[in-house]
């Protein structure tokens, strides 16, 4: 089974407004409500391409039911930790020609909360795949998944992590079997500019040495590159579109990889329905839809 953890969810909020004029008052063109985090999003993607999973993190309030009975579906069974204070956070999206984002903080998590997150992370098997992606919401501790890794490594779990910095780079000693660091989130971690393919696969490289069993990095419009785990390097050109919107388009990327390699077993194949779905996502005013993600295939074909 398939578990993403998203320990910070929310509801996004999405205003689209003619012209943003600070300080007025502004009448919106259209307004959308999209459930997320960056693992339900992967957990919504991998829905859309028939892959089962389970999402889990913290939930809380009226807004966090709100969100479990938005996302359960068929293909993806909610198991979150509910929280006894506060309310799972609405972000504030606003369009208008450019994308300006206001994120609120989210509720506060304490010591037994955790508990009772890793209980049910311990219902984790051999041979389950435990998605770890996002930042860590500020009152938890920042080497939390590092201590989730710990724990389960030694059942057999898999992991894949897409998270940014010493964040990233503290899951590296557990051998995770994939991470997805954008070229900027990379070049971040060298302090240097990733300008083109050969860059991204030179620090792909480097952090293939420091424990990753595979690397994947999003290039945006350039494309993307993988690093597998026998060096084997691999290059998909971007879709061609246009794109209406960044939120979550990293996220269908990780979840296009993993269906891909579930369903075909091949990484050349796994990429190729990575990009398809990254640029499903970038092209659509929220996730995108299979049909979406199938005419991209079509267009990599």
């Amino acid at each position: 089974m398939i578990y993403t953890l998203t320990l910070n969810p929310a509801i996004d909020y999405v205003i689209s407004l003619e012209n943003l004029k600070i300080g007025k008052i502004n009448r919106s063109k259209a307004e959308n409500i999209y459930f997320g985090g960056k693992g339900i999003n992967v957990s919504l993607i991998l829905s859309e391409l028939g892959i089962k999973s389970v999402a889990t993190g913290f939930v809380a309030g009226f807004t966090g039911e709100a969100l479990v009975k938005g996302i359960s579906s068929d293909n993806l069974k909610c198991d979150f930790v509910k929280l006894k204070k506060g309310v799972t956070r609405i972000n504030v999206k606003i369009r208008d020609g450019e994308e300006t984002d206001i994120n609120a903080q989210g509720p506060k998590v304490d010591e037994s909360d955790i508990d009772r997150l890793f209980q049910k992370l311990d219902n984790i098997k051999k041979g389950d795949l435990l998605i770890l992606s996002g930042s860590i919401p500020l009152n938890l501790p920042q080497d939390i998944y590092e201590k989730i890794m710990q724990r389960l490594k030694p059942k057999g779990v898999s992991f894949l992590v897409d998270a940014e910095g010493e964040l990233l780079l503290s899951t590296l000693k557990y051998n995770p079997f994939l991470i997805k660091p954008n070229a900027d989130e990379l070049g971040e971690i060298f302090s240097v500019k990733i300008n083109n393919t050969a860059d991204a696969l030179k620090y792909a490289k480097e952090l293939k040495k420091r424990g990753a069993q595979n690397v994947l990095v999003s290039l945006g419009k350039d494309g993307a590159v993988l690093l597998d785990d026998n060096d084997k390097e691999y290059y998909m050109p971007a879709c061609e579109g246009d794109a209406v919107n960044s939120v979550g388009a990293g996220d269908s990327m990780l979840a296009g990889f993993i269906a891909g390699h579930i369903l075909n077993g091949d990484y050349n194949y796994a990429l190729k329905l990575a990009t398809a779905a990254g640029g499903a996502t970038a092209f659509s005013q929220g996730l995108a839809k299979s049909q979406d993600i199938e005419k991209l295939m079509e267009q990599l074909a």
